[in-house]
This record gives C-alpha cells, structure tokens and sequence, in this order.
C-alpha cells in the first residue's frame, strides 16, 4: 500500500489559511484591547450609517442641552430679580397703607422709600447675565432702564409710561429640540413692572400726598404686586418647561448612546475565548506546516 506525500501546493494551501487565522486573531486581538469592532467606520459594515447618525444626532442633543441650560440660568436670575420687585412694592403697599393716617412722617417715610426704591428698580431691571441684560429683549448690550427723563415730575397714576425704556420688544426664547422652542423672556417695559415704576414715580415726586392720592397708590400698588407675581409664576412655569426638555434631551443621550455602544462594542470575554481557539488552531496548523514541510523523499524510504 502507497501513502501520498504532500505536494507544494498542498503545503501553500495550509499557509494561505494559517496567514488567515493570524490576520483574523490580529483583528480579534485590537477588538480585545479597544473593546470596539473596529477602528474607523469602514468596520461597522451596514451599521456604519447607522452609527454616524447616532453620533451626530448626540451631538445635536448636546447643544440643546447646553442652550437650556443656559437659558434656564437666565430665568433664575430674572426670576430671583422679580421676587426682589414684589418685596419692593409690598413694602410700599406697607408705607402706603400707614399714610393713610394722614401723617406728615408716614407720609414723608413712603416718599423717601419710594425714590430710594425706583432707583432699586432700575438696579433690578438692568440686571446682567453673562455680561447680558436680561431684561433688555434681544438689545443684550444695551440697558434697559434709563430714569433721566422718566424720573421728573409725578407722571399719572392711571396712564402708562414706559419712557423709561431702551430695550427692544422681542421676546426670547429658546430651542430644546428639533421641533419644540420654548418663549422665557420678559421684558422691562412689561405692563407689570411699568406700573410699578408709574406708582414708584408718582409717590417719590410727591411733594404731599393727599388722601386720595394714596388710595389710588395704594390700588396701583396692588395691581402691580399682582401683576409682578403673575410675570415670576410664569417665569417658574418655563423653567420647569425648560429643565423637562433638558432632562427629555438627556434621557435621549443615554438611549443613543446605548444603542450606539451596542452597534460598535463587542464582549471582551466572548472574544477573549474565541482568541484562544483561534490560538489553538494556529499553532496546530503551523505544526502541521512544519511536520509537512520537513517531509522528503529519502525521509520517507528510511
């Protein structure tokens, strides 16, 4: 009985496939270090598309995220300003309410307090954020409260005057999302703090006050408080608006994120082990090679 020798071909054939196993290993082997299929996209074969955009689509949540977080800021500072305009005008409420006793102290306290308070205002409603004034619509660089026309003379309790005024009308707002802008801005000729600054006016230009004049302060007075109050709860509401869509944003990140490790990792144990049998086989098969590849003739008639 006859045994065949293994030809050159034959021998070609077991290093072409052992040059395989190797490459396959040395892939295996970055995917072990790196825990990721491949280095560049080109690896992810049909998933690739699927990756980038996963990868842009966080990166466009990031910047929304980063603008509501900016602009929730803003309405925390403003927010904080307004509350300081209802302890403002409660407390002109206060004075107001014990001039109507006809005193001549109560009545020079309130006057006193109110020009020390419409200065206050102007402080507030020229407010900065960031080196921005907030209350100045999209006029950001430009203050929005100047007194030096609006301040002289007493003005009237019943007409508005936003005089004062040097900012613009636009409302800001912000987007959280690819269809969803959220409107946060105030501004500071708003109706509430215009009556503020009338009543302010009125009552810190005053040389007497009569009674009549401090009822209708008094009725000015709460009519602001109320309308203060109204513009910090809606404040409040755009804030809680704003850090949902932040919050929203953020639950997206991590389910994209997720989902995009899925698509580009593999598990280092899984691969771990197959390396091992790849390793196996490898030295099996350059065993072989060699036993083959030393196999002559003269060897085989010994």
């Amino acid at each position: 009985m006859m045994m065949r020798i293994a030809t050159f071909a034959q021998s070609e054939q077991m290093i072409t496939s052992a040059l395989r196993v190797q490459s396959v290993m040395a892939n295996e082997q970055v995917q072990e270090s790196s825990g990721l299929k491949s280095e560049d996209f080109g690896g992810y074969g049909s998933d690739a598309g699927r990756v980038i955009n996963l990868q842009v689509s966080v990166t466009r949540s990031q910047s929304y995220i980063d603008a509501a977080k900016l602009a929730d800021n803003k309405v925390q500072v403003m927010y904080s300003a307004v509350g300081t305009m209802t302890d403002i005008i409660t407390q002109l409420r206060t004075q107001l309410s014990a001039a109507t006793t006809g005193s001549s102290t109560a009545t020079a306290s309130v006057v006193n307090y109110a020009q020390q308070a419409l200065s206050q205002m102007q402080g507030l409603l020229d407010t900065q954020y960031n080196g921005e004034y907030v209350f100045s619509g999209a006029s950001t660089d430009t203050a929005p409260v100047d007194l030096t026309s609006f301040g002289t003379g007493t003005g009237s309790l019943t007409a508005a005057d936003t005089s004062y005024y040097k900012g613009d009308s636009e409302i800001a707002s912000v987007r959280v999302s690819d269809n969803q802008s959220i409107s946060y801005g105030v501004t500071a000729d708003n109706s509430a703090f215009e009556q503020v600054m009338r009543v302010l006016k009125f009552v810190g230009n005053s040389t007497a006050l009569s009674s009549s004049d401090v009822s209708q302060a008094l009725d000015l007075a709460g009519s602001a408080l109320d309308a203060t109050s109204t513009v910090q709860a809606k404040l409040s509401t755009a804030a809680a608006q704003i850090e949902s869509a932040s919050a929203s944003q953020s639950d997206y990140q991590n389910f994209a994120q997720t989902l995009s490790t899925d698509l580009t990792s593999v598990d280092v144990a899984a691969v771990t082990a197959q390396l091992a049998t790849y390793q196996a086989q490898l030295t099996a098969s350059y065993s072989a090679i060699s036993k083959i590849q030393s196999m002559n003739l003269a060897s085989y008639l010994r």
